[in-house]
């Protein structure tokens, strides 16, 4: 008998393979007769919630620490009658120094979460004028879209202020915008070729993604976009194609969520 007859009638080529069925996992939920919710609940950091609204007590914590510690400290040695000048060769000695430097630690730890607080992010009212000023060639389903497209972003969004430059013309003005030098009243006009040529445009041109500049006050490329209102907190720039920018000005920092300047 050959080899591989031998192989072949000991070890079959095709083996049977066995099918598990899978089980679809699902979550049970009802309401019961007296209206109340049957199911899974979120769970909730107990924790994380008791830091959050104890903050102020949290960061001083360190502090109490330090000093009870610190306190513990010369409280064993003048009632065990310990000499108060440390001693090398004393175990006593070595553990005390040791303490009494973990507890300075503790306390210039908590001298420093008390300087170091997060800066409170609020809603600000832009400096400025209202304006509305439209491109008076486009025709009436595109000025339809544009004020749609406002009037989406300013009711679910922070956007307070919308500039539309395509191919070299400022086709749409929206919202508020600085007072203009010259005339005190008058909304400032957007300078098209100015823009164009400055490094905010190019560099969103270049790359062709958008760019989302969540707290303007930190970008020196600020100055380039004077016709927003002086307090603006967050600016989107989004490319229209190679011949165009949207500009969306918000009134908070960090307002536009990674879902609103999809």
């Amino acid at each position: 008998m050959e080899a591989g007859t031998l192989l072949r009638s000991v070890v079959p080529l095709s083996p049977t393979r066995r099918r598990f069925a899978s089980r679809p996992r699902s979550v049970r939920a009802s309401l019961s007769p007296r209206g109340g919710y049957q199911g899974p609940r979120p769970k909730r950091e107990w924790v994380a919630d008791w830091v959050s609204k104890n903050d102020d007590f949290v960061r001083s914590l360190p502090i109490y620490v330090g000093g009870a510690s610190l306190f513990a400290v010369l409280f064993n040695r003048t009632v065990s009658g310990i000499a108060p000048v440390a001693d090398a060769s004393s175990s006593q000695s070595r553990a005390d120094l040791l303490t009494l430097g973990l507890a300075v630690t503790n306390i210039l730890n908590g001298l420093v979460w008390l300087s170091i607080r997060p800066k409170s992010i609020f809603v600000v009212n832009p400096n400025g004028v209202e304006c509305q000023r439209i491109f008076h060639d486009l025709p009436d389903p595109v000025i339809s879209e544009l004020l749609w497209a406002w009037e989406s972003l300013s009711d679910v969004t922070c956007c307070r202020s919308l500039v539309v430059i395509y191919d070299g013309i400022c086709i749409l003005q929206i919202g508020f915008a600085d007072i203009s030098d010259s005339n005190g009243s008058e909304p400032m006009v957007v300078d098209a070729d100015k823009l164009m040529k400055g490094s905010l445009y190019n560099g969103v041109q270049k790359s062709g993604s958008q760019s989302y500049l969540a707290n303007l006050a930190l970008y020196p490329g600020k100055s380039e976009l004077p016709f927003l209102p002086s307090n603006t907190q967050a600016v989107i720039l989004q490319p229209l194609g190679d011949k165009g920018i949207a500009i969306v000005g918000g009134d908070t920092i960090r307002g536009f969520t990674f879902l609103t300047s999809l």
